[in-house]
């Protein structure tokens, strides 16, 4: 590997058609003046190299760059685009202090703990901005699933105490220690089990997530953040293509808004789950949690709800509604949703009922890697990290380096 490097070395420093003359222009639009040589040590996957470049300095703007960096994809750091590419590997699936002892255990690269967190954010960062501008249909028509499913949800991350001053939440206090994460998933399910339950096909899913707001006014004039990132997503996978369309969610308002207002086609399906939890809860309420009679008090709401005989849980819960404050809040659950709910409907013609893939989008994509133990994030960082795990869980990593190529190269 020394003797790869010291080749590469050489051979790139024996080039000196990065001098391109006594001036060259800025990015600024002003000529930059050539200011000699500078000589710059570079971590690779061969080990350290050390580059000599040609040096220009622009008056107009006082910045200073080598055309050589961004000719090798070197601009900005100190890494190369192999070990940026590891650097990225290792800061999306594990802490940061792993990362560095990953790289220099298995790799033989050695970059420190916080090189390999400015590097990861860094490429998070990029990923970002390469999410918002780069919205192109990673399919077409002849491929996209007959049933398209788009599931949103929402989680909370921890942050840091000095981005948190002010911020309600809730602590005992009213405070709060994280912010949300807002999440949208799409997937397909032709797939069967044994019961005849539809199952998330092998490679479908696809994630994006940022903590951003998802609330809007009637007087907005553009769409939320999230509801942006929604579309983005929704135009990328072609959802608007699928000859079924169904958005998942688990009762919050802001997940119908969104759908009712950009996919007014789809079909609406509240989490059955997340209805027998409520159930579940009324049960506890009215008898007393652990109880017989709040057990099969419960189990009967489920099998009415499986049923669609929503008027049967309605009148069972009215029975306790005026007594008790979970019964009152479920039956204004219940009514809101109503046309949401329609299992018995929904199973029959073999859709899926369930957010389960969501929420484990939310474990996998966000809480795997940003609520360890100890973490406390600034939310610069939580979503650059977010952005670059996102983009490898949904294999979208090597469409994002073939753009950054492009981009170094022109």
């Amino acid at each position: 590997m020394r003797v790869a490097a010291r080749a590469v070395e050489r051979r790139i420093n024996a080039d000196t058609s990065d001098h391109v003359g006594p001036t060259m222009f800025c990015s600024c639009g002003k000529p930059a003046r050539y200011a000699g040589r500078r000589d710059k040590i570079f971590e690779s996957v061969l080990g350290p190299l050390k580059f000599s470049r040609a040096y220009y300095h622009c008056a107009s703007c006082e910045a200073g760059f080598c055309p050589r960096d961004r000719s090798l994809g070197l601009e900005g750091g100190s890494a190369s685009p192999g070990v940026l590419r590891m650097i990225g590997r290792v800061g999306a699936m594990v802490s940061f202090e792993e990362g560095h002892e990953l790289l220099t255990e298995l790799a033989g690269v050695d970059v420190s703990t916080k090189q390999v967190e400015r590097a990861a954010e860094a490429l998070g960062r990029e990923i970002s901005e390469y999410e918002r501008n780069v919205v192109e249909p990673l399919e077409d028509d002849e491929t996209v699933a007959p049933t398209l499913y788009l599931g949103m949800d929402g989680t909370g991350v921890p942050i840091r105490k000095e981005e948190l001053v002010d911020r309600a939440g809730k602590q005992p206090d009213g405070s709060s220690k994280t912010r949300e994460v807002k999440l949208v998933t799409i997937w397909s399910a032709e797939g069967r089990d044994k019961e005849g339950t539809p199952v998330r096909d092998k490679g479908s899913i696809s994630y994006s997530a940022a903590i951003e707001s998802a609330a809007q006014r009637d007087t907005d004039k553009a769409p939320s953040e999230f509801a942006s990132r929604v579309e983005r997503e929704a135009t990328r996978r072609c959802f608007e293509h699928a000859a079924r369309r169904v958005v998942l969610g688990d009762g919050a308002k802001w997940i119908w808004n969104i759908a009712s207002e950009y996919f007014p086609g789809a079909i609406q399906i509240v989490d059955r789950f997340h209805v027998k939890q409520h159930l579940s809860d009324v049960a506890k309420s009215i008898y007393g949690a652990g109880s017989d009679l709040a057990y099969h008090w419960a189990h009967e709401r489920y099998d009415e709800l499986d049923d669609g005989d929503l008027d049967a849980v309605l009148a069972a819960l009215r029975v306790h509604a005026e007594a008790d404050e979970e019964a009152r809040t479920c039956v204004g659950y219940i009514k809101e949703n109503r046309g949401r709910m329609n299992y018995a409907e929904f199973r029959a013609a073999g859709l899926c009922t369930s957010t389960g893939v969501v929420e484990a989008g939310c474990k996998t994509a966000i809480g795997v890697r940003c609520k360890r133990a100890g973490m406390h994030w600034t939310v610069a960082g939580a979503d650059a990290i977010i952005a670059l795990r996102c983009c490898m869980l949904s294999g979208r990593f090597e469409d994002f380096w073939g753009y950054r190529s492009q981009e170094h190269v022109a």
